[in-house]
């Protein structure tokens, strides 16, 4: 049991002695000559999956030789911060035959681990007889039956659709049955017994998965404890059940039963029958209720702050087409990509306001006004494109995140991403290479930043090489630049300039923080402004 479920079943020992002080008035007027009496039993429950704690107040509020109506008051909490109280009614009458037969009827009310309440009536009927037991509990739930959790909302892609069904929790109509033996080991007017029981359960709500499966425990019940008090009662138990929504669960239980009738007179002596009046009425131990994304499905078309979303697939979207349709989708819009796709000599241009995504995690909103946070599937663009142009060129406010980029070019420049004349461009999380095998006077650069402000790279893994001239990561001239936790390596095959920063009167923004140099120095052609660019591995840069 954990340290926390000590605290709460403490907590359920101090409520049930508060219960046990107030009904104290209710021992000390009981007739010598009333039958049963009060009890509280106290039970600690430590399973596979969680750990339970009960206080559990039988009381009888009217009896006779062979007939009993009584209540019986319950007080549960478990470790996963649930709750539940159940408020029980009860009738047993001792049959000649040798048969007990009562039935019980409970208003029951939970708090669940995602603070949500539910309520159930239930009912129930049971035969006891010396050697056996017989009984059958039906669950009803009443009032509200399903809860929003908006952790448990889900969303997912599947080709070029977004779908998301919200998370519920749904309470569960059901029933339970089973059936027990005693095992004759010990004769039946002995105080020490052992039972097995088999039984089993089924759940079910709209939308949901059924809970049905079997469930096995065994008990050993100790009455008139030696070292205890007159009507005590210590039982052990063991318990293991499965169903496929929750799987398999074992539980070994302990329960103690304390008597009231120490407050003002002894109990009596009973017989073998009349003992199993008082045994524990047994039913299932919550409220049953089933959580996950229930909700109807919905298709998302938009971000949680209004971007319009579009999802290409390279299964229906080539490469030559992918210009195109990112141009399609707008300003101010969402494109995530899914799959590869080879451009050739065509740029592909984002539009001002878009953001083109591949891997990573993005939140949206559902038709309905739910949010959740969509994880998004990785993608590459590979490209060869002509003169100084690069695979992807930014416009204002743009974003680009989670991309793989290439670049491979053996006549002009290669140059993975262009940024010129734009203003407040990001280029986050990406994976750029450039290779440029060729010779005489073309370079390489993963990043070209030209006349541009508010520029922001970080947490990029930049590579550039060349045959011949220049080789740079990040190439930034007469602009303002932000470069946080980016990894670069700048490599070349033959003579030339090889930088992993190359600045030309760059504007370095404070923050510029946290990069890793793999190979290449920095090179600085003319001076500029602002602050320096650091590294966890080389010296500053800049400005």
């Amino acid at each position: 049991m954990t340290g926390q479920m000590k605290k709460k079943f403490l907590l359920g020992i101090l409520i049930g002695s508060t219960v046990l002080t107030a009904s104290g008035a209710y021992a000390q007027t009981a007739t010598t000559s009333d039958k049963w009496g009060s009890h509280i039993d106290l039970e600690g429950k430590a399973g596979t999956d969680r750990s339970l704690g009960e206080t559990d107040l039988f009381v009888p509020l009217l009896q006779n030789d062979d007939t009993m109506l009584f209540t019986n008051l319950r007080a549960r909490l478990d470790d996963s911060n649930s709750k539940e109280g159940n408020f029980g009614l009860g009738v047993r009458h001792m049959l000649e035959s040798g048969w007990n037969v009562g039935g019980i009827a409970y208003f029951d009310r939970r708090k669940t681990e995602w603070d949500n309440y539910f309520n159930q009536v239930t009912l129930g009927l049971e035969a006891l007889s010396t050697d056996w037991d017989i009984r059958g509990n039906a669950y009803l739930p009443q009032g509200r039956q399903l809860h929003s959790v908006d952790t448990l909302n889900d969303v997912s892609i599947s080709g070029t659709s977004i779908s998301f069904q919200a998370g519920e929790e749904r309470s569960m109509s059901g029933f339970d049955a089973e059936i027990g033996w005693r095992l004759p080991v010990n004769k039946p007017e002995e105080p020490q017994q052992i039972r097995l029981f088999a039984g089993g359960y089924h759940f079910s709500a709209d939308n949901v998965d059924d809970i049905t499966g079997p469930r096995f425990r065994g008990e050993l019940t100790f009455d008139e404890v030696s070292w205890l008090w007159t009507g005590s009662r210590f039982s052990l138990g063991s318990e293991w059940q499965h169903d496929d929504p929750r799987g398999s669960q074992g539980f070994i239980t302990a329960r103690l039963r304390i008597p009231l009738q120490f407050f003002g007179r002894t109990a009596s002596r009973l017989t073998p029958m009349e003992r199993r009046m008082t045994d524990p009425v047994i039913r299932d131990i919550d409220v049953v209720s089933q959580s996950g994304a229930f909700g109807a499905p919905e298709t998302v078309t938009e971000t949680a702050d209004g971007q319009t979303i579009t999802v290409l697939d390279s299964k229906t979207t080539t490469g030559a087409g992918l210009a195109a349709a990112v141009a399609a989708a707008g300003n101010n819009s969402t494109v995530i990509l899914s799959g590869n796709y080879s451009t050739g000599t065509t740029t592909t241009t984002l539009q001002s306001g878009q953001t083109l995504m591949g891997a990573g995690t993005l939140s949206i909103r559902s038709p309905s006004g739910k949010t959740a946070t969509l994880t998004t599937p990785g993608a590459t663009i590979s490209g060869t494109p002509t003169a100084a142009n690069g695979t992807i060129t930014m416009a204002d406010n743009s974003t680009l995140t989670g991309m793989t980029v290439s670049d491979s070019d053996t006549t002009d420049n290669a140059i993975g991403i262009g940024i010129v004349s734009v203003d407040g461009a990001r280029l986050i999380n990406n994976t750029i290479t450039v290779n440029q095998t060729g010779v005489g006077g073309v370079t390489a650069h993963a990043i070209r930043v030209v006349n541009s402000t508010n520029i922001t790279i970080s947490g990029n893994t930049l590579k550039s090489r060349t045959a011949s001239n220049i080789s740079s990561t990040l190439n930034i001239t007469n602009s303002s630049v932000t470069i946080t936790d980016n990894t670069l390596d700048a490599t070349a095959s033959a003579a030339g300039t090889v930088a992993h920063t190359l600045l030309s009167g760059a504007n370095i923004q404070s923050g510029s923080t946290g990069n890793t140099v793999t190979n290449g120095s920095c090179v600085v052609n003319s001076v500029g402004t602002g602050g320096v660019v650091s590294y966890t591995n080389a010296a500053n840069c800049g400005p």
